[in-house]
């Protein structure tokens, strides 16, 4: 779905991102849910938006994934601990797609809900590459995207926190 779209179905995401976060490692509180989605309608907006959403045959939601193509300017390259080469870090507005977050609900995880997302989201990307975070104790997430092709090019502290995440990319040349 585009941004439009998702902003119509912001409680579907609310609702798979309050529970899946809430669970360690990540241990969000509802103050951190509420800051992500006051931001979530102006993320949505953003170029190149996208966004996907599995619900069961009844309409529960279930699983979330949405991002966007990194602009010129992006300071994601800027917050990793150590200095990566130009030429990976060089972006154009079309280069790499951030992927910003990608969750599935505790009951429905091991169905592969999260590589059908991960496929739905990455279709028709006119892009060279993915990016995301991923928290370094969350073993399963970690071990999919490797499994997907991902590679860990660096570590970052997302928002400034004090966990340090990795940052993984997918080349999809």
């Amino acid at each position: 779905m585009d941004g439009a779209a998702a902003a119509r179905a912001q409680e579907a995401f609310r609702l798979i991102y309050a529970e899946a976060f809430a669970e360690p490692p990540a241990l969000e509180t509802e103050d951190d849910v509420a800051a992500v989605f006051l931001r979530f309608p102006a993320l949505a907006e953003r170029p190149g938006f996208r966004a996907a959403l599995a619900r069961t045959g009844d309409g529960e939601p279930v699983g979330l994934a949405y991002g966007h193509p990194l602009p010129t300017d992006a300071v994601w390259w800027d917050e990793l601990t150590h200095a990566v080469p130009d030429d990976l870090r060089r972006e154009d507005g079309h280069r790499t797609f951030g992927l910003r977050e990608l969750a599935v609900r505790r009951p429905w995880r091991g169905q592969g809900i999260a590589r059908r997302l991960h496929e739905t989201l990455r279709e028709g990307l006119r892009v060279e590459r993915m990016l995301l975070n991923v928290h370094p104790e969350n073993t399963a997430a970690s071990a999919a995207y490797r499994s997907w092709g991902y590679r860990a090019v660096g570590e970052t502290r997302p928002g400034g926190g004090t966990v340090l995440h990795r940052v993984m990319l997918l080349d999809l040349r």
